[in-house]
């Protein structure tokens, strides 16, 4: 059996990300926090003395358990610079959304940004699609899409 589980985002400050994936992007607590530390956790990371905090939380529109985008901070963190959206690797997390304008909204006031611009287009079967690229608190990107 394979079966989707979660998504990390490593947070500078995690009660800060895990706010506004709460509060703008309606990310639920399932109640599952952590506080790791330990000889076994040094060896799966690699790092010497490594301590994790931080919480998972239940993206819209699933069930009552998974998935989960887990927001975790070491105690140490190491510099990265912010990505762009077409930087190898895992470029953005995307959510459905009802009014595109209107999130972008609460995304900027709670202390994110826009990478471009809101686009508008036709898509198969005569429906309307509109997107957009914001990047959290943090800097990671989010897509915010609505296909009508």
């Amino acid at each position: 059996m394979i079966r989707y589980i979660h998504t990390n985002i490593v947070a500078k400050d995690v009660e800060k990300l895990t706010t506004f994936y709460k509060t703008v992007l309606d990310c639920k607590s399932i109640k599952e926090t952590r506080d790791l530390k330990g000889e076994w956790l040094d060896d799966l990371t690699g790092i010497e003395k490594a301590h994790i905090v931080g919480e998972h939380l239940l993206l819209p529109g699933y069930g009552s358990n998974y998935p989960t985008l887990e927001i975790f901070s070491y105690d140490e963190l190491e510099d990265n610079d912010i990505s762009n959206i077409n930087k190898q690797g895992f470029a953005h997390l995307a959510f459905q959304v009802d009014d595109v304008e209107s999130m972008v909204s609460k995304v900027i006031k709670a202390g994110g940004s826009m990478v471009g611009e809101i686009v508008k287009t036709m898509y198969p079967n005569n429906k309307e699609a509109t997107f957009v690229y914001v990047r959290d608190p943090e800097g990671n990107i989010v897509e915010l899409q609505s296909i009508r």
